[in-house]
Formats: structure tokens, sequence, C-alpha cells
């Protein structure tokens, strides 16, 4: 009886959708076909993410290094393009990656079929069948939603820096830099110069969304490094030799990202026929239809760090520069999970479009576990490795002294246990502190949601 009992409740147990969170856990690190297809993705995906916030980290070495006004004045500017850069970013490459992925699934499904049926009306034929996959194979292919990001990705490039360059001035002040400022000439210049390459940032990552939906993470990534190490050549020589300091910096980072959409450019033209066929082939309706709720979650997520980065600016300086240092190195870090949900997002897509929904089911549990040992490991090596390598990014004492608060508050952003052991701090770790309840209430909030199985995780109850 009291067998049966238990056979029972473990049974009632895996019904429950928060179930996924616990299925299968001895497998996460086990070598099976499903950690392989994910790492395969995976991997390439987080070292191009990767890429860019070290770039940034490097430039703000290089910054740190001209003083704590040019690194606080690039921090407020950095913060602003951000902002206005990731209320597009996110929506656009996620709608471009699912979209792709399906078309392609969907494409690839029916070759296979095709080929299958020509397989059995042509097996005498065999050497005339092989002449006929190897031209289908080099053949390029028309993926209208492909088209179709790339023309929202240039438009809304160049209306960002359109709208950047004309409203950079009251953009600082409304963060914090007023008019008699030190931080106001080296911020605006950096801003205004940076804006330039907002098509470059804009196509160049609806262009990685295409080759992740095609499940190609690894393009990107070089394409990506080689724009980097030439971002990170160019930045001791503009800044330092030429001196032309937070100018210089600016100057390499725009280069480097039309690099990097030459280079992406270049390759997708070699797969994909860009041109659609028909104009109404392309998806733009669909595109705005499905991005208007990821833009309303990247809205609100980026504005509170928009804020934070605000508040800072108004405590001084010194306190700005503290802060730009730690809020790279705690972007850089969470992103090593974002190459997860790339991997996750590419393999669902394609589960979708065959309506797997077990295996569905099995790529959302792993990935979700992998997320949770990620996080646990980045906590560990953020809190040690900043301690020690603080000194990496500036000499200034009493920068130095700041970031010491922050980074307890820093690797424990997905708890508010800390409030209990800094809640007699104020100012800096104060906005450290909300950051970390604004992460905790994410994830408590994704938490309900799998519980509930609402929403897009409704399939939980399918299978």
């Amino acid at each position: 009886m009291i067998a049966d009992a238990v056979v029972y409740l473990q049974r009632q147990l895996k019904r429950m959708p928060l179930w996924v969170l616990l299925q299968d856990t001895r497998s996460v690190f086990i070598k099976d076909e499903l950690n392989s297809e994910i790492a395969k993705i995976a991997i390439p995906a987080t070292l191009a993410l990767m890429a860019d916030p070290i770039a940034s980290l490097i430039d703000t070495a290089f910054i740190g290094h001209l003083g704590p006004v040019e690194l606080a004045a690039v921090g407020v500017a950095i913060a602003i393009f951000n902002q206005a850069s990731k209320i597009a970013i996110f929506p656009l490459v996620s709608v471009t990656t699912s979209f792709v992925a399906e078309e392609d699934g969907a494409t690839s499904s029916s070759s296979i079929l095709a080929d299958m049926s020509y397989s059995r009306i042509q097996l005498q034929i065999t050497k005339k069948y092989y002449c006929y996959q190897n031209r289908n194979t080099n053949k390029r292919r028309h993926v209208s939603s492909a088209s179709s990001a790339l023309l929202i990705g240039g438009m809304l490039g160049l209306i960002q820096a359109f709208l950047l360059i004309i409203s950079a001035k009251p953009l600082l002040s409304y963060m914090g830099i007023k008019a008699n400022s030190l931080m106001l000439s080296p911020a605006y210049k950096y801003l205004t110069l940076r804006s330039l390459g907002a098509p470059a940032v804009l196509l160049s990552l609806a262009m990685q969304g295409v080759f992740r939906g095609f499940k190609d993470t690894k393009t990107p990534l070089y394409a990506i490094v080689m724009g980097n190490v030439v971002n990170i050549i160019l930045d001791p020589i503009l800044i330092f030799v030429f001196k032309m300091r937070v100018t210089g910096a600016a100057i390499s980072h725009v280069f480097s990202q039309y690099l990097i959409s030459v280079v992406l450019l270049w390759k997708l033209i070699q797969q994909v026929d860009l041109l659609p066929p028909n104009i109404k082939d392309l998806q733009l309706g669909r595109f705005l239809t499905n991005g208007f709720l990821l833009l309303m979650r990247v809205i609100a997520a980026t504005f509170c760090v928009t804020l934070a980065a605000s508040l800072v600016a108004r405590l001084g300086s010194t306190q700005m520069a503290a802060f730009q240092i730690c809020l790279q190195v705690w972007l850089a870090a969470s992103l090593l999970a974002d190459g997860l949900a790339v991997a996750g997002q590419a393999i669902l897509a394609g589960s979708f479009a065959r309506k797997d929904y077990k295996s569905a089911k099995e790529m959302t549990s792993r990935v979700l576990q992998l997320g949770l040992i990620l996080g646990l490991v980045l906590s560990f090596i953020v809190g040690v490795g900043l301690s020690f390598a603080s000194g990496v990014f500036t000499k200034d004492i009493k920068v130095l002294q700041i970031m010491t608060l922050g980074i307890p508050v820093l690797v424990s952003a997905a708890s508010v246990v800390c409030l209990l052991l800094l809640s007699s701090h104020y100012g800096f770790v104060g906005i450290w502190v909300a950051l970390s309840i604004f992460m905790s209430l994410r994830v408590m909030a994704g938490v309900w949601r799998i519980g509930t199985a609402s929403g897009p995780w409704s399939f939980l109850n399918i299978c």
C-alpha cells in the first residue's frame, strides 16, 4: 500500500508543470544527444554574446586610465545608447531567430519528404539522385523572414541614429549631466559618434538572428571576434597615440561594428537570396505584431538599469565610474546565460513546428537546469574575480573603494537576502540592492508562469 501510494504521488508530481525544473536531473552532466545539441549551438552563441561586453570592458579599462570623469561620462553615454539599442535589439533578434528557424524547419521537413518520395521512384538511377541533391544543396534559399528582418533592422538603425544625435544633450541632462558638468563634453562626443554605428549594430544583430535560426552560431562568432579584435587594436592607438581620448574610443567601436556587418552580409548572401520574389512575401506585419510584447518587456527591463545609471550619475563622477565598471562586469557575466537561451529558442522552434511537445518539454527542462547551475558558478567567479582584478579597470582609490561596496550585491543579484546584510548602506549600494530586488521579482514571476502552465508554457500540460 505504501509503495503504491509513493508511486501514485510520484506520478502526480510529474504531472505538475513545475516538475519540469526537476525532470531528469541526472542527465544534466551527461554527454547525451540533447546536451550535445545544446552545446553545439550555445557555446559559439555564448562566445559571440560575450565578445561585445568583453570589448566594452576593454574600452572601459582604456578609458578608465584617462580619469574618473571620462570613465563616468562614457558610462552615461553607453547607458543611453544601450537603452535605445536594447529596445529594438531583443525583439528583433528573438523574433528573427524564431521565424527563420520555423520557416527553415518547415522547408527542411518538406525537402525531406520530397527527397523520400523522389528516392522511392528513382532508386534505379542513384547517380542522378545524388546530382539532384548536390544541386539543391548549393542553391541559395528564399527565406522571407530573413529579408524582412534585415529591412526592419536597417530602418530601425537609421531612426535610432537620427534620434540619438539630435537629442543627445537633452538625454544627457535627463541622466544627471548638467550644462556645467565636466562630464558633458566627453559624454556628448562619445554618444553622438557612437550613434553613427546604430545602423550597423541593428543590421548585424538581425543577421545574427538569421544565422541562429539556421542553428549556425559559429559564423556570427567569427565575424564578431574579427570586429572586436580590430576594436581592441584601434583603441590604444586612437586614444593614446593620436590623443583622441573618448573620441578615439567611439570611432574604433563604430568601425568594428560596420566591419562585423559587412562580414555577416557577405556570408549571408552566399546562403540566402535576400531579394524576395514578391513584396507581399515580406512578413513585416507579423514581425511587428509578435515583437510588440517583447518590446514592452525590454522597455521595462532596460528602464530599470538606465534609471539606476541616472541616479548614480547624480551622486558624482566617482560613483558613476565605479557603477560603470560593476555594470559592465555584471552584464558580461549574465550574457553567458543568453547562449543557453539561443540554443533553447532555435531548437524549440523546430520542435513546435513538428508539434513534438515531448522534445520541447525535455529541452525546456534541460535549459532551465543548466541555467541554474551556470548562475551559481558565475556568482562565485564574479565575486572572487572582481575582488582581485578591479585594479585592471582603474587606479583611482576612491573608485576602487566604492566598487568593493557593490561587489557583494552584484554577485547576489538573484536573491534579496543581501537586503539584511546591507541594510545600513544607502546611495551606491542602495541602487545595487534595488537591481537585486528587480532581478528576484523577474525570477519569481517566471517560476509562477511555469507553475500555472500559462501563456507560452501551456505546452507543459500537453505531454
